[in-house]
């Protein structure tokens, strides 16, 4: 891990210190350091979401993803942007979005289904949201594994 890495992330472990705009300064300031335009967008686009100002968050998401990030973070930037316009109530583009992410397997799997699940929900899908939870649910129960993966292809 970077310096400039470990920084953004103890900014983040610092955050409930911070005022709002104060926060998001701050890692605009860490962003200015940025190693490339990408992940510098990245960053600047988190620190909004995660201080509740979605509508700044969601056009910086999008830049990142443009300006090319690597792959660990392409993903995350999906599943951030996707959940900030399920939060906006731009349900369709959250669903589209994680759908596609559906096609790409590493660790963030799991966080992939939760938040497909909540834009799904969030868009009248409830059926195929439960169905999704399950689906996630289901490799880490130590019973029940097979009927719950069962039903929940039935739900779909």
């Amino acid at each position: 891990m970077s310096d400039w890495q470990k920084r953004v992330d103890d900014l983040y472990e610092r955050m409930d210190h911070f005022e709002e705009v104060a926060f998001i300064e701050a890692m605009d300031a860490l962003a200015a350091e940025a190693p490339d335009e990408a992940s510098a967008l990245f960053e600047r686009a988190g620190a909004r979401d995660a201080a509740g100002h979605e509508a700044e968050a969601a056009p910086l998401y999008e830049a990142a993803l443009a300006a090319g990030l690597d792959e660990a973070r392409r993903r995350q930037a999906s599943i951030q942007l996707a959940s900030t316009l399920r939060n906006l109530g731009e349900f369709e583009r959250a669903v589209a979005l994680l759908a596609a992410e559906r096609e790409v397997s590493d660790d963030l799997d799991d966080a992939v289904a939760a938040f497909y699940a909540l834009a799904l929900h969030s868009s009248g899908r409830h059926g195929e949201a439960l169905s999704v939870s399950l689906k996630a649910l289901a490799p880490h129960l130590t019973r029940y594994r097979w009927p719950v993966d069962y039903y929940a292809g039935e739900l779909r």
